[in-house]
């Protein structure tokens, strides 16, 4: 592709912003760069990205997004780490193998494998949730196969849509595990990195990485994501849950609306 500086003030400003989410509510940015790099490069007259080059190219952005935000808060003693141990292994794992078996899977079911998992996501935020938060600084209990096993799920179908797989394990965290909700948006950063970290290894090996665009995305991740996680400590609780519940089910709407209009 061209690169001219308009085409990378683009994928800059489409990277810088998936970045930004990723650091204030944990959800790794991909369900913002999906779509946008699917659509904005055409509207603006640039040459598309195929559905299996913006998997590629989200799976190298998220993984130093969330490196990013997950650095960000390390010193906060949010990072839950038996948890990012017990979920981080699987959907590593099945990061890969996910990431590596897209390579077989067509245009279109890229497309329809990222629109069930913003669907389960945007159904799992609009649940009612307990307000949970930490008591006396002791780590939340958790049910650890539960959270093995949508870990795996979680890293399998993420890794085909180049996704850490973020945007649905939040509210995994949220709702299946009750994990309080600024655990879960920090804990989810670093369980993230690790999936995404299989993911790009998938994709790489599947050889449909794009140098360019994903040095672009990430340069744009090291400044975003921070920048993400500083706002997302001030903010209330409530706003965060609210937050990610109306960006995901208003993305997860869109991406649906467009596989039906197209078929």
């Amino acid at each position: 592709m061209h690169a001219d500086v308009g085409w990378l003030l683009m994928l800059f400003a489409i990277g810088w912003a998936g970045a930004f989410l990723s650091g204030l509510a944990g959800i790794g940015g991909s369900i913002v760069n999906f779509p946008l790099l699917l659509y904005v490069p055409p509207a603006l007259g640039y040459a598309a990205f195929s559905a299996h080059e913006v998997s590629a190219i989200g799976a190298v952005q998220v993984l130093f997004a969330t490196l990013s935000g997950a650095l960000a808060y390390r010193r906060s003693g949010l990072i839950h780490g038996r948890l990012v141990r017990y979920m981080g292994v699987p959907v590593t794992l099945s990061g890969l193998a996910g990431s590596y078996g897209s390579s077989f899977v067509p245009e279109s079911g890229i497309r329809v494998a990222y629109a069930l998992l913003a669907l389960a996501a945007a159904v799992m935020m609009l649940m009612p949730k307990r307000n949970i938060e930490l008591a006396d600084g002791a780590p939340p209990e958790f049910h650890t196969g539960l959270a093995a096993g949508s870990a795996s799920v979680i890293g399998l179908m993420s890794g085909i849509v180049g996704a850490g797989g973020a945007f649905i394990l939040l509210p995994v965290l949220l709702v299946l595990l009750r994990i309080p909700t600024r655990v879960a948006v920090a804990s989810s950063l670093a369980i993230t990195f690790l999936s995404s970290a299989g993911s790009t290894a998938g994709k790489a090996l599947g050889g449909h990485m794009l140098l360019v665009p994903s040095m672009v995305m990430v340069a744009a991740s090291l400044v975003g994501s921070p920048m993400g996680a500083r706002v997302g400590r001030r903010l209330k609780v409530g706003w965060l849950q609210g937050m990610l519940a109306v960006l995901i089910t208003l993305t997860a709407l869109k991406i649906w609306l467009d596989i039906l209009l197209q078929r």
